[in-house]
């Protein structure tokens, strides 16, 4: 299995930008299809958006859709998360987690993730 590490979270004010990273170990990074998520206070970690291992295809919240882009370099061993337009709602701490079933479609059940960091505490303010 793969350890994951989030960085790049941070204060940002409404309407401003982040870029998310989550760095990978071991070699196996490529064949896995990779997710951000998101948690709150109180509530349940849930899904931001997905990437498969081809880097062909992506899969976004509604919540997040138009505003937030997915993208990974697998030489890097790296996915990233670029936030725009940023919302308070958007308030949590992010986690990145790899799908190791093989299965060609982006799951978006954090039941289906592993290897989870430690997460990045991402806050919109003013």
């Amino acid at each position: 299995q793969v350890q994951l590490v989030e960085s790049g979270g941070g204060l940002v004010q409404p309407g401003g930008s982040l870029r998310l990273s989550c760095a990978a170990s071991g070699r196996t990074f490529s064949s896995y299809n990779m997710g951000w998520f998101r948690q709150a206070p109180g509530n349940e970690r849930e899904f931001v958006a997905g990437i498969s291992r081809s880097v062909r295809s992506t899969y976004y919240a509604d919540s997040v859709k138009g505003r937030f882009a997915i993208s990974r370099d697998n030489a890097k061993n790296t996915v990233y998360l670029q936030m725009n337009s940023l919302k308070p709602e958007d308030t949590a701490v992010y986690y990145c987690g790899a799908d190791p079933s093989l299965v060609i479609t982006i799951a978006t059940s954090r039941m289906n993730y592993c290897c989870w960091g430690q997460g990045t505490q991402v806050t919109v303010s003013s």
